[in-house]
């Protein structure tokens, strides 16, 4: 329910603060006095474009705040789960500004969101019909969403399974095409591809090769200076070899002089770790006995790589990638014919299920379309068309989407005698007024939506028809809140809530004012509907007995 609106710098319209309350909420005025300003700024704050004049003349921007309160736990959730958090009373505070330059920013519960965002949160909450979304009517494209509105509760779990299906047959088409496009490739392009394969192949790059040969060549790279070092060495470890002779004397010092038989277990193991170094040094020396070639067969391995690597712009892990998608293909080219036959298999089966899934909807809309004509025909019986017939004529088009494979186009008969005909060829204004409202009525007890707003629904119609009107509208606010702009007097009678806009002129310009009417207030306005600019005792008399009688 849309609790307060507040505008500032809108058109006309300075600042002006709008308390609405549950039930009918009647917006009445002269004609320019801003009505038309009000709904703007309401839409804006939904998420509506505007236009340049849209920010009042002289100010920096232009703002409209917006609190609602969600009595739903499902629409509470809903928004929820598009990221906005709502309080514990199911607050939700919406803050739209745009300056005089054309920048735009939005917050809902202080949270900076996104106009797509705020557009989805808006859905939940206000549904607004005016003159054009009369003529939203005249779509048919339209009629097959308002249909599914009435039977929503029995399409949902058929409509899950469909999209779910429809989910899986996109994949699977995907999947034919790529496959399709893989095995078209041009015979050339295919030699290509075998070619860079074998190469490859050829060439057997490791994963790391290239850093294992690098630091071979630069070992190999230093081996005179290590020949000599080695050799060096090992010279030095034989001129030790004596060591042992010394070993045997310590051993008979120790003996005539224990004092000294530390010397000879140093000397003992001195000896030891000797011999250990010098046959360790032997091995390496023998392994320093290299194959003459190596190094410059490892420089012909490294050239190799590099040119692989150049080649292909890409490094040996990467090429070997590369060879994994390239036999990949291979195989998925040679075994096409037979997957492409599984998968037509595949789709024809998934075909058949999307078919039943759509049969079941198309069963479900036919027998809500029946229903729903009827209720919308004796609605519009009470609206002064008694010889209207309603019937939603469903046929079924090429190829299926979420929405199953139906078109729904409403049709209509205002006379009798006559077929009926589609709704745009034979309706007029005060007609399609009707219809509109009929259908609303109808499917008041399926929306979730809590506000409704309507902007001159009473185009086209007058006297008892209004009083008819006038009455379907009261009835809707039983169940939701309804702002409507009017200006007839049987409708604004049936206010629950009325407000006045008017505009007066300050200083050098113009304002517009949203005022609250106390009840004699409501009276007087109603008096000045019936009679114009000119009240009098017998206008006031009439508008007093239509208030009295709305109340009944």
């Amino acid at each position: 329910m849309l609790e307060h609106l507040k505008v500032s710098n809108v058109a006309l319209i300075e600042e002006a603060q709008v308390q609405f309350g549950r039930g009918l909420n009647i917006l009445t005025g002269e004609t320019g006095a801003g009505k038309s300003i009000l709904i703007d700024s309401i839409n804006f704050v939904l998420g509506n474009r505007v236009g340049k004049d849209f920010v009042r003349h002289g100010a920096e921007f232009a703002a409209v705040e917006a609190f609602f309160t969600v009595a739903n736990i499902d629409v509470a959730a809903r928004i929820a789960q598009m990221g906005v958090a709502i309080e514990e009373d199911g607050a939700v505070f919406i803050h739209r500004s745009h300056t005089a330059l054309g920048k735009t920013a939005c917050k809902i519960n202080g949270k900076t969101v996104t106009i797509g965002m705020l557009r989805d949160v808006a859905g939940l909450l206000i549904d607004i019909h005016g003159q054009h979304e009369h003529q939203s009517l005249l779509n048919f494209s339209k009629h097959l969403h308002l249909l599914d509105r009435f039977c929503q509760e029995q399409l949902a779990q058929p409509k899950a399974q469909l999209s779910e299906l429809i989910s899986q047959y996109k994949i699977l088409q995907k999947t034919i095409t790529n496959l399709s496009e893989e095995g078209g490739i041009p015979a050339d392009r295919l030699e290509f591809y075998q070619f860079q394969l074998e190469e490859i192949r050829v060439a057997e790059p490791q994963p790391n090769e290239e850093e294992e040969l690098q630091e071979r060549k630069n070992f190999l790279q230093q081996g005179e200076k290590l020949t000599l070092a080695a050799n060096g060495l090992a010279e030095a470890l034989g001129a030790t070899a004596d060591i042992g002779g010394g070993l045997e004397f310590a051993r008979n010092l120790a003996t005539i002089d224990p004092s000294r038989a530390d010397i000879a277990a140093k000397l003992e193991t001195l000896h030891e770790q000797l011999l250990e170094i010098t046959k360790d040094h032997a091995r390496y020396t023998e392994a320093l006995d290299h194959d003459p070639e190596e190094l410059d067969k490892i420089e012909e391995r490294l050239d190799l790589l590099y040119r692989l690597k150049a080649k292909y712009k890409k490094d040996i892990p990467q090429i070997l990638e590369y060879a994994e998608e390239l036999q990949g293909k291979f195989d998925r080219i040679e075994n096409s014919q037979d997957e492409l036959e599984r998968l037509a298999d595949q789709k024809k089966s998934l075909e058949k299920e999307i078919g039943r899934a759509c049969l079941l909807m198309s069963k479900i809309r036919k027998d809500a379309a029946a229903e729903l004509s009827s209720q919308i025909e004796g609605i519009l019986h009470g609206l002064g068309m008694e010889a209207a017939r309603f019937h939603i004529d469903i046929q079924r088009r090429k190829g299926f989407g979420r929405d199953g494979f139906d078109n729904a186009e409403f049709m209509i008969s205002t006379n009798k005698g006559e077929e009926v005909y589609p709704l745009s060829k034979i309706a007029s204004g005060g007609e399609m007024s009707r219809t509109m409202l009929a259908l609303k009525t109808t499917l008041a007890a399926y929306d979730t939506i809590e506000t409704f707003i309507f902007d001159e629904i009473d185009t086209g119609i007058s006297g008892r028809t209004a009083q008819q009107v006038a009455e379907k509208l009261s009835v809707i606010s039983k169940g939701h809140q309804i702002l409507c702009i009017t200006h007839l007097p049987q409708i604004a009678a049936m206010g629950d809530v009325n407000f006045l806009i008017e505009k007066t002129p300050r200083g050098e310009r113009t304002v517009t004012h949203v005022h609250k009417l106390p009840e004699d207030g409501v009276v007087a306005e109603i008096a000045r509907l019936i009679g114009g600019a000119q009240i009098t005792d017998t206008t006031m008399s009439a508008a007093t007995e239509m208030r009295k009688l709305a109340g009944k």
